[in-house]
């Protein structure tokens, strides 16, 4: 790792909270060059929903490469898009009653995000966009400017001021302030000062912005508002998509059909970069080529993405799997937190992206050593860096993830005896 270090740009993040050079990886699982065995909860920020190296997708990617198919294709077509199409289409578009077309953008969640506000603005010919308190959307300049953590956007804030409006988020204000009855509010008055945007881009739980759940009532009323007023919806459903939250999509359970969708991190179900954005065919203004890109058509990632909805979204039975294994993980970290009431304020998530929230950034980054130290990887989220995120493969093995939580227990009653 010392050549990494003199060689590689400062602007690697990850390496520094976990010092080592890791060699090997399956399912939850990854080994570095020091025989020392992890349990990861990171998961590839949530882009390894289904493990290191699925032998069940590994076997479908290795079999389409000694056959010698198409691997890099632009957006021309091929068999394996076509499948992932019409599979997308059969298995995850129709039984939630979806009517979307679908767009491959670039490789990463930010080229999603950044083809969802374009297209907004093409569609409606404005250019606000309103964006929410903690809200994270990429790095890329346009999605920067939606993304409200200010260590992000440092350097570059005049930059990012142009056609953006931030509003507070579900519970962003304590009491009986409604966010949502403040945005129809200032949507409705023409005294506001606020230009009609063209469209409301948010996340139903804020995974960077410290893991927090919008209720399903204000989800339902964010649609009903924008429908009123005329402002397309986009849910970035990036890291709590693709069954991070139990369903497949993670505003199934509110019940609301957005008019535009990004995907990305666990789409390709194997840790391949692939991002797509869905979007109702009313909205499809684009002309040929208006918006492109090298990288648009990994065709590898759409063989492991087919294989990923064939195994786990036939039926009901992995959305029951994680659900109880959420519900394990919960009883385990509320049964921690009555025991530390007052280090732990709160217990927050949903599936299996869950938090803890600690009384403060030193405490929940020494834990996040120790649990290291002690051979789990997982990290800190939020502005403050105050919430510890457990973000598990969806499909880790039970003894794993009751052993990774006890790491956590053991790490908190560390660093409380230190302290």
């Amino acid at each position: 790792m010392q050549h990494s270090n003199r060689l590689e740009s400062e602007v690697r993040g990850y390496v520094r909270s976990f010092p080592t050079t890791f060699v090997s990886a399956a399912g939850a699982i990854i080994k570095d060059e020091n025989h020392q065995q992890y349990i990861d909860f990171l998961a590839g920020a949530g882009a390894l929903n289904y493990g290191h190296n699925n032998p069940l997708l590994k076997m479908m990617l290795l079999d389409y490469i000694e056959k010698n198919g198409v691997t890099h294709g632009l957006d021309l077509a091929t068999k394996a898009k076509e499948t992932f199409i019409n599979t997308f289409d059969k298995f995850i578009l129709k039984p939630r009653d979806l009517d979307y077309k679908m767009q491959f953008t670039g490789p990463t969640g930010t080229n999603a995000v950044e083809a969802a506000i374009k297209l907004a603005q093409i569609v409606k010919g404005r250019t606000n966009i309103i964006t929410f308190s903690n809200a994270y959307h990429g790095h890329s300049k346009g999605s920067l400017r939606l993304t409200a953590n200010e260590a992000y956007r440092e350097g570059i804030e005049s930059d990012l001021q142009h056609s953006t409006t931030f509003m507070p988020f579900c519970n962003y204000v304590d009491g009986d302030f409604s966010s949502a009855d403040y945005l129809q509010k200032v949507l409705e008055d023409k005294g506001s000062g606020i230009d009609k945007p063209a469209a409301v881009i948010l996340e139903t739980i804020q995974g960077e912005g410290g893991v927090n759940v919008a209720s399903k009532e204000w989800l339902q009323k964010i649609r009903q508002i924008t429908k009123d007023n005329d402002v397309l919806l986009i849910i970035d459903d990036i890291q709590v998509g693709c069954g991070r939250t139990g369903s497949f999509f993670s505003f199934e359970e509110a019940g609301i059909k957005p008019d535009m969708v990004t995907l990305s991190k666990s789409l390709s179900a194997y840790g391949l970069p692939m991002s797509l954005l869905l979007f109702s065919p009313e909205l499809d203004k684009w002309s040929p080529g208006q918006h492109t890109g090298t990288f648009r058509g990994n065709n590898l990632a759409f063989v492991t993405a087919t294989e990923a909805i064939r195994i786990y979204w036939r039926d009901k039975d992995f959305q029951e799997e994680i659900g109880k294994r959420s519900a394990m993980a919960f009883s385990m970290l509320n049964k921690l937190k009555d025991k530390y009431p007052d280090e732990i304020k709160q217990i927050k998530g949903k599936g299996l992206i869950i938090a803890i929230q600690f009384e403060s950034d030193e405490l929940a980054s020494a834990v996040g050593k120790e649990c290291f130290d002690n051979n789990l990887i997982i990290e800190t989220c939020g502005p403050d860096g105050d919430n510890l995120k457990l973000l598990p493969p969806l499909n880790i093995e039970t003894e794993y993830l009751e052993k990774g939580i006890e790491i956590i227990e053991q790490a908190v009653e560390s660093v409380l005896v230190e302290k």
